[in-house]
């Protein structure tokens, strides 16, 4: 029963960030922009949204005792937070490149390249460290059993990710042709 409490509340926890969109929707409406500056659910919103199914999923497929899922919650949560402030770090070391090397730039200095590209590998390095101390401490409230599972799990995972993404894209290119 604790565990259909806890995931009852991240999963409403995640739903006000999609009902603040449909407010800020309305008042761009309301603000004359009108429905063609609409964005929809943002990103962060979504990815919200996946983390709390995930959450659930993860509680079912790996069957955990209410006492696990009590820790494994926190520790699951600081993997998706790592990975995902990895992954914008590396977003944004690969953004400045992009910009630095753009036809319409100054053209840089070897020295300037190499240092971003130092920067770059820094930001790497420390990813895979940070992320998996993040993972080893899922894998310190699991079992052997579990632990496999949860490999298979991430990677079930990933790919339903990957599913609604490729979705989300045919729909909008549907909706930008029949406009």
């Amino acid at each position: 029963m604790k565990r259909f409490v806890m995931t009852a509340l991240i999963v409403l926890a995640a739903l006000p960030a999609a009902g603040q969109a449909g407010q800020g929707r309305a008042n761009r409406q309301a603000q004359g922009r009108g429905a063609a500056a609409d964005p929809g659910v943002t990103p962060a919103e979504i990815q919200r949204m996946f983390d709390a199914y995930a959450l659930v999923q993860a509680q079912e497929q790996l069957q955990l005792t209410d006492e696990q899922y009590a820790r494994f919650l926190a520790r699951f949560k600081m993997l998706q937070d790592t990975r995902r402030r990895s992954l914008e770090e590396r977003t944004r070391a690969i953004t400045d490149l992009r910009r630095m090397l753009a036809p319409a730039a100054r053209q840089p200095e070897e020295s300037e390249i190499k240092s971003r590209l130092q920067i770059l590998a820094g930001i790497e390095a420390r990813a895979v460290t940070d992320v998996s101390k993040a993972h080893d401490g899922v894998d310190e409230v699991l079992d052997t059993r579990q632990q496999a599972l949860f490999r298979v799990f991430e990677e079930q995972m990933e790919r339903r990710k990957l599913e609604l993404v490729m979705r989300a894209r045919q729909a909008n290119r549907q909706n930008q042709q029949q406009q």
